[in-house]
């Protein structure tokens, strides 16, 4: 009795934090009948093989991309938003080191970790954006805050982590974000930068080499349909092992690596981000949908295993509509993936065989 009480009060609280969070948000959409809900995430592509993958290192990525779907389906399935089950799916990969977000972000150049997030709910587009994070835990809180609590889209550097501080969110030390591996890959690729490699030579490292493996690529996302008919795209990265100059890759730029519309779709990317940028992914996708009438997967398709290929870019994306499909393609060796459905078990995938 004592347990169900707990449990009674708990979700009471869960439910009454959604209301608060959603009161604004009803703004276009009304629908007629409940509908499904559902999401799908993903924990980055590249060159992922599993030749080059332990047993135990594949069991612990499974492992933690189920619990960021069982943590975002838990919000949906009590009747939160879309938005609120991206967050926490995408939190928990945030605060592993398994992954180039957050607690587990690449080092630049310099030595830094510099962390870029975006969020994007379908009802209203409304969106907000972070880039060059350096002390808050989760900069997927502090994109949803720019969205909801300022007059603006897209914050960087030392005003967005003002702002985060503003806003109460949790701040930590540089140091929290150093892991080993991190820091000895980038530490590899510096050393190569003493000797003239041409393309086959960083491509053969790539694939050959762990501290090469996803160099360029790494990021974590979450896509989502509510009970309410309602979808939401949010994406987290540490950007690019060595980059320089204060570079941004796709992550933070709506339409590119986050998008989202309850019209069309809502699409997180995770690859070479100069090249989601200039194809502008995630908004590619969703207009071929309203312009081109394709369905979810022709679209992603069309544009993840054509045009990207095509212009030389690798990657891949997750992507969602408002009735429950989920188009997840990508043309590199690999990407963490997984999906869950209501009344459905998760489902997680890494290798380019599984389906």
């Amino acid at each position: 009795m004592k347990t169900k009480l707990i449990l009674s009060i708990f979700f009471g609280v869960l439910l009454w934090s959604c209301s608060q969070n959603t009161e604004n948000q009803e703004v276009k959409t009304t629908p007629t009948k409940q509908a499904d809900f559902a999401l799908a995430i993903h924990g980055g592509a590249g060159t992922i093989l599993k030749e080059n993958m332990t047993p135990e290192q594949d069991a612990a990525y499974r492992a933690k991309l189920k619990e960021a779907l069982d943590a975002g389906y838990a919000v949906l399935e009590s009747g939160c938003t879309a938005l609120d089950a991206v967050v926490s799916a995408v939190m928990v990969m945030e605060d592993s080191p398994l992954f180039n977000a957050g607690k587990g972000a690449v080092f630049t150049n310099e030595g830094k970790n510099e962390m870029d997030a975006a969020i994007m709910n379908g009802i209203d587009r409304n969106a907000g954006a972070v880039a060059g994070l350096t002390k808050v835990k989760n900069p997927i809180t502090a994109a949803r805050a720019v969205m909801e609590n300022s007059p603006h889209v897209f914050m960087t550097g030392a005003g967005a982590e003002q702002f985060a501080e503003e806003q109460n969110l949790e701040f930590v030390s540089p140091d929290y974000f150093y892991t080993d591996f991190r820091f000895e890959q980038l530490e590899k690729i510096r050393e190569t930068e003493k000797t003239e490699l041409d393309h086959s030579s960083l491509l053969e490292m790539e694939l050959g080499d762990p501290f090469f493996k996803d160099r360029k690529f790494g990021t974590v996302g979450a896509v989502a349909l509510d009970k309410n008919g309602n979808i939401a795209a949010a994406t987290s990265t540490g950007g690019m092992t060595n980059k320089r100059y204060g570079r941004v890759g796709d992550v933070p730029i709506i339409g590119a690596g986050t998008y989202a519309d309850n019209e069309t779709c809502a699409v997180s990317a995770t690859g070479h981000g100069e090249y989601f940028i200039r194809n502008v992914v995630g908004h590619e996708i969703a207009s071929l949908i309203r312009y081109g009438r394709k369905s979810l997967s022709e679209a992603a398709d069309e544009v993840v295993m054509k045009q990207l290929v095509e212009m030389g870019g690798s990657g891949g994306i997750i992507s969602i509509d408002r009735n429950g499909n989920i188009a997840m393609p990508f043309n590199s060796e690999g990407m963490y993936r997984g999906y869950r459905k209501a009344g459905e078990e998760a489902k997680t995938f890494i290798y380019k065989d599984e389906n």
